[in-house]
């Protein structure tokens, strides 16, 4: 399981990193080791392990249902299963955010990496048209709590494709260029699509093969 990269300054579910990470932790104390159908919890023990009023419980209790990290309890109002991904927060890895500044270096890596995959990856049956940046990019915020990055796919031209040995598969190709690019960084989150149509906008080309 990959770790989950929180960010100082950004508000999850209504608080923030820190405070969410220590808060899930707790979370998780009460439910560990239980059998499934004991392992819930309160929205009194939520509240008191998030440190919150009724009402601001209320708010945080209701955006963590909305995003499925809670479930709840068919019979008994008020109590909540954990759901696994849950995990993920309690064990996450608090940074300071991206500076833009850095962010504008890595997206000139990834137009190398790019050209790079296209040039020598023959065994990958994809090949890269272009490579675009979306979401918290596009806004002017200096700092950044992740980079977006849009690979846009097409199939590898026949004269760029390996002549002899085992070929990727389409899945292994994708697995393969996710690897690649989210190894420049933990704030790099990956999206493969097939068209730029497909991509959130606004976005904006940073390589095109």
């Amino acid at each position: 399981m990959k770790t989950r990269t929180l960010t100082t300054g950004r508000s999850y579910f209504g608080v923030d990193a820190m405070t969410l990470r220590a808060a899930a932790g707790r979370v998780l104390s009460r439910v560990i080791g239980l059998p499934p159908e004991r392992a819930r919890v309160s929205a009194e023990a939520l509240r008191n392990d998030f440190g919150v009023n009724t009402t601001v419980g209320e708010s945080v209790v209701n955006e963590l249902v909305a995003e499925g990290l809670l479930l709840p309890h068919r019979q008994l109002r008020g109590d909540y299963h954990v759901h696994p991904r849950f995990v993920e927060f309690a064990s996450a890895r608090v940074v300071e955010p991206l500076q833009r500044t850095r962010a504008r270096l890595l997206l000139a890596k990834a137009g190398e990496l790019a050209a790079e995959f296209n040039a020598e990856s023959s065994r990958n049956p994809l090949a890269i048209e272009a490579l675009a940046v979306f979401g918290t990019y596009m806004s002017r915020e200096p700092k950044l709590a992740e980079l977006p990055l849009g690979i846009v796919v097409r199939p590898r031209p026949a004269d760029r494709r390996a002549r002899w040995g085992r070929m990727h598969s389409n899945t292994e190709g994708a697995t393969d260029l996710r690897q690649r690019f989210g190894a420049l960084s933990s704030f790099v989150r990956v999206r493969i699509v097939t068209n730029t149509k497909a991509l959130p906008r606004p976005f904006a080309v940073v390589f095109s093969a």
